[in-house]
């Protein structure tokens, strides 16, 4: 009986820690950005879309944004963005999972701040990103 018990305890965890590796998320750590590229470790998108960065500051609002990549649904590893206008060291830069809903076109990120197209996902009505700082 006890080792039904331990078993099931196992599995829990197990499906537990699947589950939670499901959940849509970026991870990212505060990097150099002197190669013109900020990354990701890992994103994790409910469905096709963009890791998307955006400046920001203080009141953590998304700014304007200065770079994005593409992502497949699921688990992204080492997603790279490159930046499109320059970044400095001391710069907050909010790393957030764009749709690629919305727009004219599939495969060309369509957002500009505040647009539908290409937007924000959103879970439990919280944006899916991480803020990091630049070095």
């Amino acid at each position: 009986m006890p080792r039904l018990i331990a078993a099931a305890a196992v599995l829990a965890l197990s499906a537990a820690a699947a589950h939670a590796d499901n959940h849509a998320g970026v991870v990212a750590a505060d990097q150099s950005v002197s190669n013109g590229i900020v990354s990701a470790s890992k994103v994790m998108a409910p469905k096709n879309g963009w890791l998307v960065v955006h400046r920001t500051g203080a009141d953590m609002k998304p700014g304007p944004v200065v770079g994005y990549a593409p992502l497949r649904g699921g688990s992204n590893e080492d997603v790279a963005a490159i930046l499109t206008e320059p970044v400095a060291p001391g710069d907050m830069l909010m790393l957030m999972v764009h749709s690629e809903d919305g727009g004219m076109k599939t495969g060309i990120f369509e957002y500009t701040l505040g647009a539908k197209e290409d937007g924000p996902i959103r879970i439990d009505d919280k944006l899916v990103m991480t803020v990091i700082t630049a070095k």
